[in-house]
């Protein structure tokens, strides 16, 4: 043969070659692919409704029909309290589809390398709890005052293992509330059921008043704008009801500048003397019809309404009499 008959029968055999191969290698992949006739997606997470897990809820099937229908409908395992949630990792899947007659080299696994499955349920947050708790604590006529509402014991998530049509949170106090806390108690009921309760603890922060110094102020001044401010603070105990500015009392000692007047620091303002020391008074007991007059001497100072020890003129007698407003003093018998 000439070099141009070699050249042609040498292109033919390697194109009758190249068809050969591909022949081999489609025969070698449908051989495949009637071996594993059975295809098995997983996604990362997946939410059921029933509490009965089965493939068929988890993962996204594809193969012949009569196949399908019976891996759909293994079991997978069982939702046993709620919030639950399960894991299941493809050796899981491949076990379950052998104890149920399927090979490995029958079933295609893609997706994710493991599921994350949980049942569709409803939740109540704790958050959910804490805002229905605090607005029933604002609404509430003796935190009216109340400027912050902290909570510090809070309730654990309510789980509940239906969707209902219905869901009502109905807060009312404790026997357990005090002053600068408060404990409220959630009842919940689903579809007029009860299902249970939760407890919220709140410390409570309310807005009040207090009486500051301007400057020194010596013991006896009567407080006023000039010598006070008041200032609006917070507070872990609520305003006395009916709280007034300490205007017109006096100062029971002397306070320095800058500090709060607290209770006892501050007075009425005391009567001016009416009775002094070694002054003669008289002596006056006045009975419905009948009228008795002396005179006597004060032994020491006194103001109206006070006691003082005075000794009769006539007799000499030390006696107790109350200090009137016009100067007389009436003895106490």
């Amino acid at each position: 043969m000439n070099r141009s008959v070699w050249c042609i029968v040498l292109i033919c055999g390697i194109a009758f070659g190249i068809a050969a191969a591909e022949s081999a290698a489609s025969t070698v992949l449908s051989a495949y692919e009637s071996d594993a006739c059975l295809q098995v997606h997983l996604p990362r997470e997946v939410t059921v409704r029933d509490s009965q897990l089965s493939l068929g809820q988890v993962g996204v099937l594809r193969g012949p029909g009569a196949m399908v229908a019976k891996v759909s409908k293994i079991g997978l395992g069982r939702f046993s309290a709620p919030g639950q949630k399960m894991v299941l990792d493809r050796p899981t899947v491949l076990s379950r589809l052998a104890s149920s007659g399927i090979s490995v080299a029958q079933v295609r696994l893609t997706g994710a390398e493991s599921v994350t499955v949980r049942r569709r349920q409803k939740v109540i947050e704790t958050e959910d709890f804490i805002a229905v708790a605090q607005e029933f604590l604002r609404q509430h006529s003796a935190a009216r005052s109340v400027i912050k509402i902290i909570p510090v014991l809070k309730p654990k998530d309510l789980v509940l293992a239906e969707l209902p049509e219905q869901i009502s949170l109905i807060p009312q106090f404790t026997g357990r509330s005090s002053r600068g806390r408060a404990t409220v108690q959630i009842r919940v009921t689903v579809d007029g059921r009860d299902m249970g309760t939760r407890e919220i603890m709140f410390r409570l922060r309310y807005e009040r008043h207090r009486v500051v110094t301007i400057g020194e102020i010596a013991e006896g001044t009567v407080l006023g704008p000039e010598n006070v401010r008041i200032e609006t603070v917070e507070s872990d105990q609520p305003e006395p009801a009916g709280w007034q500015p300490p205007y017109g009392q006096v100062a029971t000692r002397t306070l320095p500048a800058n500090v709060e007047i607290r209770s006892g620091m501050s007075g009425s303002a005391r009567s001016s003397v009416v009775v002094r020391r070694n002054e003669t008074v008289q002596i006056r007991l006045e009975r419905p019809g009948i009228l008795v007059t002396a005179m006597g001497t004060a032994l020491k100072e006194a103001r109206a309404g006070e006691f003082v020890k005075v000794r009769n003129a006539d007799s000499r007698r030390v006696i107790l009499c109350r200090v009137k407003n016009d100067g007389t003093v009436e003895p106490m018998l």
